[in-house]
């Protein structure tokens, strides 16, 4: 596989599982960078230290894993607000090879013109399984969650 095959990054999925009222300065400015402004919104951030830190800082906001190509496309098909001839625009040829990009961690959604870098999600049919006003090591579902992804399925 070569040297680039073994340091390929991850991306993660975050959402935002909590509401606006009582939200400190820090913890809302921090969500503004990752284009979290309310509840149920989602982002797709690269595995980088800087993004590590900021969900860390959020933690009692927001859950996050770690995401593959495959989420990331049905994802932006079903809930990603673009036009088709905007992804030629951007230098990718179709709804793949973006998911693909994004996964890799050789693009990031809030650099991309004309998309939108959050996702508008449903509340969660079935409703939550779990607390959702608990770090996922309590028992809730905030925080770093490798069981998101189920809940996200439902929420698109």
């Amino acid at each position: 596989m070569g040297e680039k095959g073994c340091t390929i990054d991850m991306a993660y999925l975050v959402i935002r599982l909590r509401g606006t009222i009582n939200v400190p300065h820090w913890a809302r400015h921090t969500l503004a960078l990752l284009n979290l402004r309310r509840r149920f919104n989602a982002t797709i951030v690269p595995e980088r230290e800087p993004y590590i830190g900021m969900l860390r800082t959020v933690k009692d906001y927001v859950a996050w894993c770690k995401v593959d190509a495959g989420f990331i496309k049905v994802l932006l098909e079903k809930r990603g607000k673009y036009k088709h001839e905007d992804i030629n625009n951007i230098g990718f040829s179709s709804i793949d090879d973006l998911a693909e990009a994004l996964a890799n961690d050789n693009t990031v959604l809030s650099r991309l013109k004309g998309m939108r870098p959050w996702f508008a999600l449903a509340p969660p049919k079935g409703g939550f399984k779990r607390s959702s006003k608990h770090m996922h090591s309590d028992g809730g579902i905030l925080g770093e969650n490798e069981e998101l992804l189920q809940l996200a399925n439902r929420m698109i």
